[in-house]
């Protein structure tokens, strides 16, 4: 019976020996390019969060509010949002939480601005945030721009002149996908506000009206979401 203990007792000690001088097992490239992106991830979260950390209270020429700016971000990473387009730029900061919320889901933001003076100052700001790799900004008259753009696209931010949402809206909705939707900002509390700015009601009542999109009112913004999903056929 002791022998048996003893031979136990020795293969124990060969196993544990055996385990602590195994050699390492080398990862295989998918696993090493796993990581490196998620290296890469968190080096990029940390330089975008401390950007807006740094700017926090900096935000003027009709940028949208943080809170405004992480709805953004949610609704892109939520539905995996890849094609995205942003009418009105000001100096950045929604396009920042957009093209940030990208960078995780693979995709790429066109930004619109009419205004010199803040368009360059956006790029000044996504290259500090680390994103300008995510963000196509363009210059120049969203009325002529966005009928232009090809398409598709399954998220679209609309933050530029309120009298002409609805015509951007027309313009869009063919080469919106299915399942994507159309996000427009100032739009208060929705119809039942007391106070819109001009163009906000006629927008709000042609949303309404499209039998293809289904609309909600995000009440957390204080400036007003209006959120139309694309139905899928």
């Amino acid at each position: 019976m002791s022998s048996l203990k003893g031979t136990k007792r020795l293969i124990l000690i060969w196993l544990i020996f055996g385990l602590l001088f195994l050699p390492a097992i080398p990862l295989s490239p998918d696993a090493h390019n796993q990581q490196g992106r998620l290296a890469n991830d968190s080096d990029l979260d940390l330089r975008v969060s401390g950007f807006l950390e740094k700017n926090r209270y900096r935000w003027r020429d009709m940028n949208v509010s943080e809170t405004d700016g992480q709805i953004l971000y949610e609704l892109v990473l939520k539905h995996g949002y890849r094609r995205a387009l942003e009418i009105g730029t000001s100096t950045g900061h929604s396009a920042i939480w957009i093209a940030w919320a990208l960078s995780k889901t693979g995709g790429k933001l066109i930004t619109v601005e009419i205004d010199e003076g803040r368009y360059r100052q956006a790029l000044a700001n996504f290259k500090e945030a680390g994103l300008e790799g995510y963000i196509e900004a363009r210059l120049g008259d969203a009325h002529e721009i966005v009928p232009a753009l090809p398409g598709p696209f399954d998220f679209v931010f609309c933050d530029a002149d309120k009298e002409w949402y609805t015509n951007y809206l027309k313009a869009i909705l063919p080469k919106l996908e299915p399942g994507g939707c159309f996000v427009a900002h100032n739009v208060g509390q929705g119809r039942g506000s007391r106070w819109l700015q001009p163009g906000i009601r006629e927008f709000l009542d042609f949303i309404y009206s499209q039998p293809e999109l289904e609309t909600i009112i995000d009440t957390r913004s204080r400036a007003g979401i209006s959120i139309s999903y694309k139905k899928k056929p």
